[in-house]
């Protein structure tokens, strides 16, 4: 075994340990019974819908990825297939954090020719585009929920008093931040070649020069809107789950939507599916709208349970079937 695998063996086994940890310590109080007791009392019917409506996501997510694809190095990639690989990223991501997008790339570089270095480059692309997505999320869910967020501030900060002292102090606010900006650029321009501040110019151009590049695709305007469907997709996923559980029904659209962005932030940490941190932060928002601890856990349990399943199920058969196919061979010349 060579260091190079020892350190990703090594990682991976303390990012399980970890969202392990988080998720023993999120539930560790909720008894079998009262969580048994909340599946049984759900509408299973719409947890069902949720699940259909999910799974339609994915296959949009394959689609989507065939108009980045170019074919010019094997054969032309079709959304079912693209759709397989990508389950089969989803799947293997339960396993090791982040693999999955290699893997999906390797499943087509095998069965399609599709260089390995093009496709990785797409998934750097749909990343970066879903990263925007996030923050516009974000942002959305502030207009819709602003009360709610600044509640939440208060929690970390009074805000109220933050606003007095800086209203009665604006010159002595604005001269610090003028400062401030100055100093971060003198500090930025100073240490522009360190290591950190090169990977963040260089993720930060990635974005830039990705999102301009989608412009040059032959179908620019159906990547924008599977990428805003994907999205809705996402909120009616968690919508559909929260009309099926009795103690969250009555959730407004931009409750949920709330609840979607934690959960959504939850499945950016660097563990295996999301375990622990999407938990803990589903748990967290719906506990400050009301819900109790305990059925704010045992929701997250559900809604995270039955996505998990669904990838284990999906993604093996799209496993199953993709490794049934022949490796491609390129065509020879004529």
């Amino acid at each position: 075994m060579n260091r190079q695998n020892l350190k990703q063996i090594i990682q991976v086994t303390i990012s399980l340990g970890i969202a392990i940890w988080i998720f023993w310590f999120l539930y560790r109080d909720i008894a079998l019974d009262s969580l048994l007791a909340q599946i049984k009392s759900s509408n299973w019917w719409w947890i069902f819908a949720s699940l259909s409506i999910s799974l339609f996501g994915f296959w949009l997510r394959g689609w989507r990825w065939t108009l980045l694809i170019r074919p010019e190095e094997g054969e032309k990639v079709k959304p079912n297939r693209a759709y397989h690989a990508v389950m089969i990223g989803y799947l293997i991501n339960l396993l090791i954090p982040r693999a999955g997008e290699v893997a999906r790339c390797g499943v087509l570089t095998r069965t399609n020719g599709i260089s390995l270095g093009h496709l990785f480059g797409t998934v750097i692309l749909e990343r970066s585009v879903d990263l925007l997505f996030l923050v516009s999320t974000i942002g959305l869910a502030f207009l819709v929920e602003n009360e709610l967020f600044l509640s939440l501030a208060n929690l970390l900060v009074n805000v109220d008093v933050l606003w007095v002292k800086i209203s009665t102090n604006i010159p002595v606010f604005l001269g610090g931040l003028v400062i401030f900006i100055i100093f971060m650029a003198l500090i930025l321009r100073k240490y522009r070649d360190h290591g950190i501040i090169k990977k963040v110019r260089h993720f930060m151009r990635e974005i830039v020069s990705g999102i301009k590049s989608v412009n040059q695709l032959s179908n620019p305007f159906g990547f924008w809107l599977s990428s805003i469907l994907i999205w809705v997709i996402y909120f009616l996923t968690m919508y559909t789950v929260s009309l099926g559980i009795p103690s969250t029904a009555n959730l407004s659209s931009g409750e949920v939507l709330l609840v979607m962005v934690m959960g959504s932030i939850g499945m950016v940490a660097p563990v295996q599916g999301g375990i622990g941190t999407f938990h803990a932060l589903v748990a967290f928002i719906l506990i400050q709208l009301g819900i109790s601890e305990q059925d704010g856990k045992i929701f997250a349990a559900i809604i995270h349970g039955t996505q998990v399943l669904l990838i284990l199920a999906a993604g093996l058969i799209s496993w199953v079937l993709m490794m049934r196919l022949p490796t491609w061979n390129k065509p020879a010349n004529p």
